[in-house]
């Protein structure tokens, strides 16, 4: 293979367009997908129109369907779990790659991480069941009682609730956060480092004045490819959220989400239903890329005002 690569008849032209045609056949595939899945769900798209985001009905019985409380619940989670995760992540990033912790330590806490990443779903939704959810039933009556003045903090205590899918959720997308951005903090220069000890910088002030900004876009990275994550999450979800159609009013209620949905009632689905359920399908799609488009252009905009220019 190394021989063949090294051939003279093997120019660097040749490679661009053979990377040029997997990057085009993948976009292809893509299309392909939601072509066809815009073609299954156009039944429903002709008869819900706009009123299928805003109705809060799901009832295959009477082939009534809206899927509001399923946006609600992939948001509200997503974010959740994003922002318990976020600093979690960026505090273990800089103990690993900051020499906070000695050889040993760094190496264990890093097995246990790619640990956390190789797990499948349905260990954590066991987990879920079994650990966080007799958990949630018993603080929550607490958190309830001496906090319910604050908003969605209220009404009874379900184990299975928009808080625990969230806090599986956050554990989920915790090892994508910490290895990017503990990549990223180990890409920055360690001239920066010296430069900052050598004007007087403290060893904090360096982190948070020099290290963290210059690694910003890889924190943002980092960000984006978790929700993105969390969004299409779906059989941890599906065991802990509750799968209820109505709108959570609280953290403790049963919710659902757009994948759950699918992976709950396609099976079983016949007729319109189909329909309706390509129709949540593709409102997943488009809300997964639009995050993702949404990352892309916040990462730009981040190194332009870092000083790195446009990405290519």
């Amino acid at each position: 293979m190394i021989s063949f690569l090294q051939n003279k008849y093997f120019r660097k032209d040749y490679f661009r367009a053979l990377c040029f045609l997997g990057a085009l056949t993948i976009v292809l595939l893509l299309g392909l997908i939601i072509i066809e899945i815009v073609i299954e769900a156009m039944p429903a798209i002709h008869r819900f129109g706009w009123s299928f985001l805003t109705s809060s009905q799901w009832r295959p019985n009477r082939d009534l369907y809206g899927v509001l409380p399923m946006l609600v619940g992939t948001a509200v989670s997503s974010l959740l779990a994003l922002l318990l995760a976020l600093p979690l992540g960026l505090a273990v990033s800089l103990f690993l790659s900051e020499n906070f912790l000695p050889p040993l330590l760094r190496q264990m806490m890093r097995a246990i991480i790619d640990m956390l990443a190789a797990t499948p779903s349905v260990v954590y939704g066991l987990w879920g069941i079994f650990i966080l959810v007799p958990l949630i039933r018993e603080k929550g009556a607490i958190m309830i009682k001496y906090g319910g003045w604050i908003p969605f903090l209220h009404g009874p205590v379900y184990g299975n609730s928009l808080l625990t899918a969230s806090l599986v959720l956050s554990l989920m997308v915790l090892p994508t956060i910490t290895a990017i951005t503990r990549a990223s903090l180990a890409a920055v220069p360690a001239t920066l480092r010296e430069g900052a000890y050598a004007l007087g910088a403290t060893r904090w002030e360096t982190i948070f004045r020099v290290l963290l900004p210059c690694a910003a876009p890889g924190i943002v990275a980092a960000s984006i490819l978790a929700l993105g994550r969390a969004m299409g999450e779906t059989m941890a979800v599906a065991m802990l959220i509750g799968n209820s159609q109505r709108l959570p009013l609280s953290l403790f209620s049963p919710s659902n989400t757009l994948s759950a949905l699918l992976a709950n009632q396609f099976s079983e689905a016949d007729g319109l239903q189909i329909n309706a359920l390509m129709y949540a399908a593709l409102l997943l799609i488009i809300l997964t890329l639009g995050t993702n488009i949404l990352g892309a252009v916040i990462l730009r905009s981040t190194q332009k005002s870092l000083g790195g220019g446009t990405p290519r």
